[in-house]
């Protein structure tokens, strides 16, 4: 074991993933087993009716927006819904020629990057000749960052691509989303490590990321903790979302938690810990691969509108209720408030005109 992992393995936060991660996972599936309510969502296939014409045919399906999707849990997500009839507009760069790809690059931690693909975007659709609309996005993308990063906006790295980035990209699609002919959906992925989160800081500094930083008085970066955070304000912004929209405009809002799957999340890390990590996960029978790990965001993409609001975890339809904290209005219309003066703060530098 290097010096690297040595200090890793006798910091807190190593203890955190590996014992509060856990139990979090664990309790997700005693929900899941033993105290779930309710039948399971089913799925509706979203493909347009049967037409000979090709291009108009082409035309009519269904346009989803995934980020992340050059590997992993994404990529899985982008060939299933292709699968399923979307028009998968993504970041896959081995396409299909019958699976109807379209790729673009977009860094969720970078506003500049996000407006440019939001022009590319509707670009793309002017010069497709189709309804100036999407139907799905899927918020997949995120990192788990072993050190405190800075982006060009001035925010910490994970919080701005965990979170911030989803906020912004899913703000800046919503006129596309509200313009479909039928109904729409955001997907939003969050993850079991939200239960850890007892308390949450939506001050200016929380959602800088400033408060998990590193300064003399901290010898490491909080990487466990920020993570957490930026998974449960996704979490809450979905369920806020939710009520802002489903009633009023028809847009579904969707929390989708897809457990431990096996993908680059952990390749800051150092190698043997990673490995450690899978080898006892999948000893415990937790470790899914993408192509099984898929199913809830499946089940979440594909579910009847009328689902808005719901956790999807395990697959087969499967919903769960997420922590308590998670459910808190108040908290949820402060972090929304808090979120919104941050994303017209980066719409107003005068270097983003």
């Amino acid at each position: 074991m290097d010096r690297e992992a040595l200090r890793m393995v006798c910091s807190r936060e190593f203890w955190r993933m590996a014992v509060l991660w856990t139990v979090s996972l664990l309790y997700s599936y005693i929900l899941l087993f033993f105290l779930r309510r309710g039948a399971p969502v089913p799925r509706l296939r979203p493909m347009p009716e049967p037409d000979d014409d090709a291009a108009r045919r082409r035309r009519r399906r269904p346009v989803c927006v995934i980020t992340g999707a050059t590997s992993g849990l994404g990529k899985a997500a982008a060939a299933a819904l292709a699968r399923e009839g979307y028009h998968t507009v993504q970041q896959i760069r081995d396409q299909q020629p019958d699976a109807h790809l379209e790729a673009f690059q977009i860094d969720l931690s970078s506003y500049k990057s996000i407006k440019k693909f939001e022009t590319s975007l509707n670009q793309w659709i002017k010069d497709s000749n189709m309804e100036h609309s999407i139907q799905l996005l899927v918020n997949n993308a995120g990192i788990l960052a072993k050190s405190y990063r800075i982006t060009e906006d001035g925010l910490d790295e994970m919080i701005q691509a965990n979170y911030i980035g989803p906020f912004v990209l899913t703000n800046i699609l919503l006129p596309l989303l509200k313009n479909s002919s039928t109904p729409s959906r955001v997907v939003n992925l969050t993850s079991f490590t939200h239960r850890c989160v007892s308390e949450i800081n939506l001050s200016e500094k929380g959602l800088s990321g400033v408060r998990f930083g590193h300064w003399p008085a901290r010898r490491s970066y909080l990487l466990a903790s920020t993570y957490e955070y930026t998974k449960f304000c996704l979490l809450m912004f979905s369920y806020e979302l939710h009520r802002q929209l489903h009633l009023s405009s028809g847009v579904s809002v969707m929390a989708a938690d897809p457990g431990v799957v096996q993908t680059g999340i952990m390749r800051e890390l150092p190698p043997c810990l990673s490995w450690l990590a899978l080898s006892v996960l999948r000893l415990l029978n937790l470790l899914q691969q993408p192509d099984t790990g898929v199913d809830a965001v499946l089940d979440a993409a594909l579910a009847p509108p009328d689902s808005s609001g719901k956790y999807f975890f395990g697959g087969k339809g499967r919903t769960i209720t997420s922590s308590q904290l998670s459910y808190n209005v108040e908290v949820a219309k402060k972090l929304w408030a808090e979120s919104l003066a941050l994303f017209n703060e980066l719409q107003n530098r005068p270097d983003v005109k």
